[in-house]
């Protein structure tokens, strides 16, 4: 950020040429910090209500850590999905406050109290779709959204899911995970009147072309207010769903 810009723009305000609003909208689109390897964009946080985002995969973990460092300069928290272990020892040696979710890839670093409102309710159809469902979850929760878990609970074995019936209907919105033939969205866009984020993983056998299939069920359902993400893509879910949930909670 350019100081004589800043000024610039403060002057205008004080002025009475440009409205405080207004101000922030140009405020929110002035330089990034360029790394070289990466340039960071401080003012995402004030256009989108959440910093920038780190993805992990396909950086160095001296990369991951850089970025990150610069991140906490300018914001309170911090978020790292498809991070691994190897990358979160590494973070964890300069940023001694760094979280790991191993089972979802995902590292964070909240500096401040975030007020949880709402309620995102995950749904995963199997055990082996939890990591994507965590991912999900981690998500929602830095945002700012209470996250409840229903895991295990697919259509090989409904009734498990229809014990959880009173848990779905209390949520804002509902992200649903599922591999193989990815039907759990379906059934329960079926039941409850509440926007569904579906998100295909990929697992499942030969035949779900790694997730493929999972996600054109998904896309072709004939259950009303299903939304489909890309195949294992829990960050966008969980992002989303935490917007979802905290406009409805701004409403009330």
């Amino acid at each position: 950020m350019n100081r004589d810009k800043l000024r610039e723009i403060m002057e205008k305000v004080k002025n009475g040429e440009i409205s405080i609003d207004s101000a922030l909208d140009l405020i929110g689109f002035l330089p990034y910090e360029d790394l070289f390897f990466a340039k960071i964009d401080h003012q995402r946080e004030i256009r989108k209500g959440f910093p920038e985002v780190i993805f992990c995969q396909g950086k160095t973990k001296e990369q991951v850590l850089s970025i990150m460092e610069k991140i906490l300069e300018r914001s309170s928290k911090v978020l790292a999905t498809r991070a691994t272990k190897e990358i979160y020892i590494a973070v964890k040696e300069k940023i001694e406050d760094a979280q790991y979710n191993e089972l979802a890839r995902v590292i964070k670093v909240e500096r401040e109290n975030i007020e949880r409102k709402g309620k995102v309710v995950v749904v995963c159809a199997g055990t082996a779709d939890i990591p994507v469902a965590e991912e999900a979850v981690e998500t929602a929760m830095i945002m700012g959204s209470n996250v409840e878990r229903v895991y295990d609970v697919g259509v090989a074995g409904i009734h498990r899911l229809f014990s959880k019936l009173d848990i779905l209907r209390n949520a804002n919105v509902l992200i649903v995970v599922a591999g193989m033939e990815g039907a759990l969205p379906s059934v329960v866009g079926g039941l409850i009147d509440k926007p569904i984020i579906a998100v295909p993983t990929s697992v499942g056998y030969g035949a779900n072309f790694n997730g493929l299939s999972a996600l054109l069920t998904m896309l072709n359902s004939c259950a009303p207010g299903i939304a489909v993400v890309n195949i294992d893509n829990g960050f966008s879910a969980g992002y989303i769903a935490g917007m979802i949930n905290l406009l409805i909670e701004e409403k009330k």
